[in-house]
């Protein structure tokens, strides 16, 4: 279940109406310097630097987020995955998904409350989703449409389905199980095995069986006999 803030409650309580917006967070490497960077974007109409965590974050507004589909909340291990779309115009989605190798980048999704009436932030906004980018795909219409940036997000829950490091190498094996020859050709990019065999080359053929014969076993031809 959601645990709301003792400042959301209230404001929750009190029924005077709220502004949802929705705040990405996105860890990805830069491809031109290779330094891992952060850049924030969220639902709002203009660039703001709200506090999470205890660290100032600028989140790019004006329609650089166009939607999200529903968060749904699960139990278990189930790997959630996640549908937000950006708009291909905003300079800071193009940088995004040009700028940075996003696959597999870090991303936080939060949500905050505003009052609708002055617009002031009621609470620390509160994480919803923590995951990784699968993929991002652009979106181009047709003539007269509007194209779209779809970033498709995994929850963390895909760290799990992770093998261990120590199950990936013949080596870390063969400490186990010396007799575990599962990856033992797992640092080759091609390798013949043939089945029941062993070794990495198909057994030797078996040598021609010595045939008989009442020919002249001496001489270079064989002889006519009538």
């Amino acid at each position: 279940m959601r645990v709301f803030g003792s400042a959301t409650t209230a404001h929750l309580a009190a029924r005077t109406g709220l502004q949802v917006r929705l705040l990405a967070w996105v860890r990805a490497k830069n491809r031109t310097s290779g330094v891992e960077e952060a850049m924030g974007l969220w639902t709002g109409d203009d660039h703001q630097t709200l506090t999470i965590d205890g660290a100032a974050r600028l989140y790019y507004g004006a329609g650089n987020v166009l939607g999200i589909n529903s968060i749904t909340m699960r139990s278990g291990v189930v790997v959630g995955m996640q549908t937000v779309t950006l708009s291909p115009l905003a300079p800071e989605v193009a940088q995004l998904i040009r700028g940075y190798d996003t696959r597999l980048a870090p991303v936080d999704l939060h949500r905050a409350f505003f009052d609708s009436s002055t617009g002031v932030l009621v609470d620390v906004p509160q994480r919803i989703f923590r995951g990784w980018i699968d993929k991002v795909q652009v979106r181009t219409p047709e003539v007269g449409g509007n194209a779209t940036v779809e970033v498709t997000l995994a929850s963390n829950a895909r760290a799990l389905t992770r093998g261990l490091a120590l199950k990936k190498s013949d080596e870390s094996l063969r400490v186990r199980s010396p007799s575990d020859g599962f990856f033992r050709y797992a640092d080759v990019s091609d390798a013949k095995v043939w089945w029941g065999e062993v070794m990495a080359k198909p057994p030797a053929a078996p040598a021609p069986a010595p045939t008989t014969g009442t020919g002249n076993q001496g001489g270079g031809g064989a002889q006519d006999r009538t």
